[in-house]
């Protein structure tokens, strides 16, 4: 019984270029494998006939591009039929190597995103979040419209890759999309990384973006002095909501912890540590890796107000937090209210904790390290800025030296 190939032409609205065109791409199945190969034509959304396969009307373009797939269609069964003469069994492998050319596959750069995401989304939940992944396709979409933008086609050969590639991905990033030097950064990390994966896979003999250095500005996010601080605590809010979210974020200011994993603990998390006294211990869930913090009094006062929370003990959680967007709306009001000239978000919490609450006395760093859940020391050292009131503890013992 011979072997059965089917082929089908269709419009990719999901990769929709900035002109508002969609791409055509060609999709082989044989025995239930597929390839899909992009056909470098481009259509306006209304112009394709998803029943047809084809362009719609008799213009000159829709007669190019229906002329062009009815060749490629050819094209494969001219290939379908070299492999049955050379005595090999048809699969999607073997047509793979005729259209790409024998014994060289050619992978190409979306090919290979796709690869890289559809391998990740397998992984979501043991090796990976989702958050991470959803970052890779916006990645995706960026590689897709610079494509279109620079080269005014689909895709692009791996082997086509140079060096000159991401300095122009770089500056299509800043001056077309206005993305910031960290954000375009973590696109451009992305790509590298999916890259420097295909040469491991020997997709490519090396790296053609090896010299190339992502920028990137260390994050310059406020923290509370002492002072702000112990103005928010001792301010007495009638507002419910104005209030929870107070406790909130000092519950955050005192322990270091991100909203998710705040949003996220649970009674399981409160251990009795080797000083005898309450910690929390969780796994961050941007990292994996363990934070082990020492219930400071503030926080022990905060639970206990929580504990009886019907909110909080209906979904299992140590506290009734609202959305992240919620909380940093309301954080506004309480910086008019406690007169508070900097931006208040709840990111600010976590950067008081590694500042204000720990280095600022006395606390190692490494203790600080552990605590906020950094993979490395150096990560600690951009949150916790060393402050005037560190230095000025520090060099105490200098100035009674040389006072003498």
């Amino acid at each position: 019984m011979s072997t059965k190939i089917h082929m089908l032409f269709y419009a990719k609205k999901s990769r929709t270029t900035i002109r508002e065109t969609i791409p055509i791409y060609l999709r082989v199945t044989i025995e239930g494998k597929r390839m899909e190969v992009t056909t470098n034509r481009f259509v306006l959304p209304h112009q394709w006939s998803s029943s047809l396969g084809q362009v719609k009307g008799n213009s000159a373009e829709a007669n190019e591009i229906n002329t062009y797939l009815d060749y490629l269609r050819h094209q494969i069964y001219e290939y379908q039929q070299e492999i049955l003469r050379e005595d090999k069994t048809l699969t999607i492998q073997a047509l793979r190597e005729k259209w790409f050319a024998i014994g060289d596959i050619k992978y190409t750069l979306l090919e290979v995103v796709s690869i890289h995401n559809a391998e990740m989304q397998c992984l979501i939940g043991k090796d990976f979040k989702k958050s991470t992944l959803t970052k890779y396709k916006i990645t995706e979409k960026h590689i897709q419209d610079f494509i279109h933008w620079k080269y005014n086609c689909m895709d692009i050969l791996l082997k086509d890759l140079k060096i000159e590639f991401m300095k122009s991905l770089e500056y299509y990033l800043q001056s077309v999309k206005g993305l910031s030097v960290n954000s375009r950064g973590k696109m451009l990390k992305n790509l590298k990384k999916i890259i420097g994966e295909c040469v491991d896979k020997g997709w490519l003999p090396k790296d053609p973006f090896q010299r190339f250095v992502v920028k990137h500005i260390d994050a310059n996010v406020p923290h509370l002095s002492a002072d702000e601080l112990l103005r928010i605590e001792e301010k007495t809010i009638s507002v419910e909501r104005l209030s929870l979210v107070k406790d909130i974020f000092l519950f955050s200011c005192y322990t270091g912890f991100a909203y998710i994993d705040v949003a996220n603990l649970t009674p399981e998390h409160l251990k009795i540590g080797s000083d005898g006294k309450q910690w929390l211990i969780k796994n961050r869930q941007k990292t994996d890796i363990t934070e082990r913090v020492p219930l400071l009094p503030p926080v022990l006062k905060i639970l206990d107000k929580y504990k009886n929370d019907k909110t909080a003990n209906k979904k299992g959680r140590l506290l009734p937090v609202p959305s992240n967007q919620r909380i940093n709306a309301y954080l506004k009001e309480i910086a008019d209210l406690c007169a508070i000239k900097i931006n208040l978000t709840f990111h600010v919490a976590r950067h008081t904790f590694g500042t204000t609450v720990t280095l600022d006395n006395g606390v190692p760093i490494e203790s600080v390290s552990q605590m906020m859940g950094h993979k490395f020391i150096k990560t600690t050292q951009i949150y916790a800025k060393i402050s005037d009131k560190r230095i000025k503890e520090d060099m105490k013992g200098v100035f009674t030296k040389y006072s003498q």
